[in-house]
């Protein structure tokens, strides 16, 4: 994972969402249920792969002490920038999820990553070791959350054609897609390009494209890889969020 992806897609990550301000507060609602029903409680929240913000904003609106990390400057940025706006107290930082335990020395209720970041990992060892970092940073009792793509539900192989939908704004028409191409090296690899082509009512289209991968790794996977890190209780939630979310309990 790169910030040749990310920089670039922050000024134009909210266009993935339908609505994303609906986005934000439905994520939100169903990460607290999910908190809720899995530890109990939780106040402090550390989001490893927070973005320009989808998870982190909702969750401090919702009353949660929320620090949020990313790889990507721009990313940062725009969350600060977005928390600024709603006047939520959100600490925003640029650090690398791998190595989370160099970065915060405090423990949270709640350390989590959403939206499939972290499969940007591309082997099991550097999930692995993302994991574990993520363990060092959890407080006794409290808990790990990932989401990600069901990738057991997926057709791997080939070149193939993931719309987002078509979106409104700035005065634009915006056409949202991805283009994913499988390697055939046995990996479970595929590299994409995330395309966000602009039609302003003249005669030419303008298209941003940024471009990066996914290890298609399955939750089972996962699961048994939070195990290996150290997490207890660890499950699959379904029906909830709009992905599958693993979660695990220090």
């Amino acid at each position: 994972m790169t910030n040749e992806f990310y920089d670039p897609l922050a000024d134009f990550y909210h266009l993935i969402h339908g609505d994303w301000e609906e986005s934000i507060r439905r994520q939100a609602v169903a990460i607290n249920q999910i908190i809720k029903d899995a530890w109990g409680s939780a106040e402090t929240i550390l989001d490893v792969t927070c973005g320009i913000g989808t998870q982190a904003l909702g969750l401090a609106a919702l009353g949660y002490d929320v620090t949020a990390s990313d790889l990507s400057p721009g990313a940062v940025e725009r969350g600060a920038a977005e928390a600024k706006a709603r006047n939520l107290k959100i600490r925003f930082e640029v650090a690398d999820m791998t190595r989370v335990h160099e970065t915060y020395k405090n423990q949270f209720d709640l350390v989590m990553s959403a939206d499939n970041a972290v499969t940007h990992l591309l082997n099991d060892d550097l999930i692995l070791g993302a994991l574990k970092s993520f363990y060092q940073v959890a407080r006794p009792g409290g808990g790990c959350l990932v989401s990600m793509r069901d990738y057991d539900a997926v057709e791997k192989g080939g070149r193939q054609f993931h719309p987002y939908g078509v979106r409104e704004h700035d005065g634009k028409i915006w056409n949202v897609y991805q283009v994913w191409n499988w390697r055939d090296d046995g990996s479970d690899v595929y590299d994409f390009g995330m395309y966000f082509t602009a039609d302003d009512g003249g005669s030419e289209l303008t298209t941003h494209v940024m471009r990066s991968s996914f290890y298609a790794l399955s939750p089972a996977r996962m699961i048994a890889l939070f195990e290996e890190a150290g997490f207890k209780d660890v499950r699959r939630i379904d029906g909830v969020f709009f992905q599958p979310v693993i979660v695990g309990t220090k």
